[in-house]
């Protein structure tokens, strides 16, 4: 049952993840009373790689296997929202990018930018990217919800339906093994393969895009090229990425034109493991193949496109993350985004609720909070969208024509257009990202963490 009036509004999270905690401390820090329920019975690393740009990934525990989170600056700029926890936050800085061609008849450098470290300088970019183990950073952030703002996590709680009760003024939470429970409103926070998704609006299609990616964690290889900063590589059907993660390791991803492959994110079996080991792309130069021999636990997984849902919220009951839009795997977009989210949802519930929770529960949080946080999210997740697809992220123009085969003289050549494009780029959307942050007033935190 809804909580009184009286009481601070309670919302049910869905997903202990990565953006639940931090939803759960802003809401915290804003009055509210919020619970999270987590489908898996304990939480465990997720990602090859999680990107937290001035934006940041949500994923829930299960999705990824890896052992680094990447943030960049838009997620930094979320998270030093909360009172202290930057400076708990260690990992290893990545300020520049350098892109090379594997062709056999014509290797060599295609380009290489300071173009981060030069944005930090300018003050176009509060932070640089940051690559931070990300068992380390889930551990932090649950412990920041769990024991800094008393927030419950209760595992082993998989949601089969959200029910709304119009007369209390509430949604009831229904779980696999019959518990429920109620609340104000209800946020999925379940990732990719979100239940509350399902719950709302039935299950969709996912269509395999003709690509999978393989990756893992390694030491640094002889070569030091890699050790420079992010790197990617470009060949016929090719396209390797690879940063340093601390001072000795390097988080290294391949993506590859293949037959379908299951969405599963798990290590593959010891056989295609040492199949990898020994197969062609052990030979890559610069220390690439190295760090292919050198890796213990290699993931392989399909990427697949999902259709946009035409809302992410039905009722008390409101998506954010991979859950409302999902992201085929890139730096941690997925993350960047969904702490977006978790700003400007925050942020328009105060608006809503002149700056207290108290009269939340006299309020329709639907028709006054989720329409314009949808209008909001939804223009943002297609712009960035659309330039991720038609320029370029991390040379993906380039990669495309790699990856039908583009012949080598015209591979470099894209390469370096490509590289142009990608520092026009990045400029911009970090310019609109800081506008998406900036251009908003900030929350204003309660200094109590009832």
């Amino acid at each position: 049952m809804a909580s009184p009036s009286s009481q601070p509004p309670k919302v049910i999270i869905v997903g202990a993840g990565i953006a639940g905690p931090i939803l759960a401390v802003f809401l915290k820090l804003n009055g509210y009373s919020p619970v999270i329920y987590e489908r898996q019975s304990q939480s465990a690393p997720g990602g090859i790689c999680l990107t937290c740009v001035q934006h940041a990934f949500l994923s829930t525990v299960d999705l990824h296997v890896s052992h680094h989170t990447f943030l960049q600056p838009n997620g930094l700029r979320v998270l030093e929202m909360i009172p202290g926890l930057l400076p708990k936050i260690s990992g290893a800085i990545v300020d520049s990018l350098q892109f090379y061609s594997v062709e056999p008849s014509d290797p060599g450098l295609l380009a290489h930018s300071q173009i981060i470290a030069d944005l930090v300088k300018e003050g176009q970019l509060r932070y640089p990217w940051t690559t931070v183990n990300r068992g380390q950073f889930h551990d932090l952030i649950l412990a920041e919800a769990t024991e800094v703002y008393g927030v419950p996590i209760f595992y082993d709680h998989s949601v089969v339906d959200v029910v709304e009760n119009e007369e209390e003024g509430s949604v009831s939470v229904r779980f696999a093994d019959g518990r429920s429970d109620s609340a104000a409103f209800v946020v999925g926070c379940d990732g990719l393969h979100s239940n509350t998704r399902v719950a709302l609006f039935g299950r969709e299609k996912a269509d395999f895009t003709g690509m999978t990616q393989m990756g893992g964690m390694s030491p640094f290889p002889v070569d030091e090229t890699l050790r420079r900063g992010m790197t990617n590589l470009y060949g016929d059907g090719l396209h390797f990425l690879s940063y340093p993660t601390s001072d000795e390791t390097i988080c290294w991803i391949i993506t590859q034109h293949e037959n379908e492959a299951k969405e599963t994110w798990k290590p593959m079996d010891d056989a295609g493991q040492e199949e990898v080991r020994q197969g062609p792309y052990s030979q890559l130069p610069y220390g690439a193949g190295e760090l292919v021999r050198t890796c213990k636990q290699i993931v392989k997984y399909g990427l697949y496109d999902r259709p946009e849902l035409k809302s992410w919220y039905r009722g008390r009951v409101v998506l954010l993350g991979d859950a409302a839009h999902p992201t085929s795997p890139h730096l941690g977009q997925g993350a960047n985004q969904s702490f977006e989210d978790v700003y400007h949802l925050v942020r328009l519930l105060n608006k809503h609720n002149g700056g207290t929770s108290t009269n939340f529960m006299q309020q329709d949080v639907a028709k006054a909070v989720y329409p314009p946080h949808l209008r909001m999210r939804m223009g943002r997740m297609r712009t960035s969208h659309s330039w991720t697809c038609q320029t370029t992220s991390d040379g993906a123009v380039y990669m495309r024509a790699a990856l039908v085969g583009t012949r080598s003289c015209f591979i470099c050549l894209i390469g370096r257009i490509c590289y142009l494009i990608h520092s026009w780029h990045f400029k911009l959307t970090c310019g609109v990202m800081n506008h998406f942050i900036l251009r908003s007033s900030a929350l204003q935190f309660r200094t109590t963490r009832g």
